[in-house]
């Protein structure tokens, strides 16, 4: 299927933090045209590097709530303490042919799912727990109480790869971006994949063990 034919289509990436689908996410948007970024709304302080409008809407607590009792988001969901959004706004762009890619986590993603079932589901795995950990701490922007709490999250949050429509391993950032395209183009050559995905979901799991065991 051609990238033509499958015009406007939303572009969902999930994955454990600190996996790198924001990273991914910017970097389509950035290089095509065709795709365009949906800033979500949270109640997340920014980090320094963050920019309101660009990276996240920054809401209060009460604002937040006022979104979503009004129906301005499409989802919402818990994470890691903070509460984040997806204004339906946001999706106004696959209208006009982009498709709107969706930074949110596996709660979201399944929203999503259920409110519009044209969306294209991606889930990120990281290659390996060491190295998931290791992105966490080059952040360099939360304590350790912090990144083992997302390290749990993330362990958790991997079973729900089978949910996804597709897995992508992103191990390699321009192989994983190639992937992404591929999978929103409608070329199934282009992916590599995951050949046993329980297998792989075990792995990682147990990787993180070990990492959390060995202290962070």
């Amino acid at each position: 299927m051609t990238d033509s034919a499958r015009s406007g289509v939303p572009v969902v990436i999930a994955a454990p933090s600190g996996t790198g689908k924001t990273t991914i996410a910017r970097t389509l948007v950035e290089r095509f045209d065709r795709f365009v970024f949906s800033v979500s709304a949270t109640t997340r302080p920014p980090r320094e590097s963050e920019r309101d409008g660009v990276d996240y809407r920054f809401v209060s607590e009460e604002e937040f709530e006022r979104m979503r009792v009004e129906g301005e988001l499409i989802e919402w969901a818990e994470v890691h303490g903070y509460a984040y959004g997806t204004p339906r706004s946001a999706l106004d762009a696959a209208g006009s042919g982009a498709h709107v890619v969706l930074d949110i986590d596996v709660q979201g993603a399944a929203q999503i799912r259920e409110l519009v079932p044209n969306a294209v589901l991606i889930f990120l795995l990281p290659p390996s727990g060491s190295v998931l950990l290791a992105r966490l701490r080059g952040r360099g922007t939360e304590a350790t109480e912090v990144v083992i709490r997302r390290l749990k999250g993330s362990r958790g949050e991997l079973h729900r790869a089978r949910d996804f429509d597709h897995v992508v391993v992103n191990d390699d950032l321009e192989r994983a971006i190639r992937e992404v395209v591929a999978i929103v183009d409608g070329v199934p050559d282009g992916v590599e994949g995951v050949t046993d995905l329980d297998q792989e979901v075990i792995r990682l799991q147990s990787e993180i063990d070990a990492v959390l065991k060995e202290g962070v």
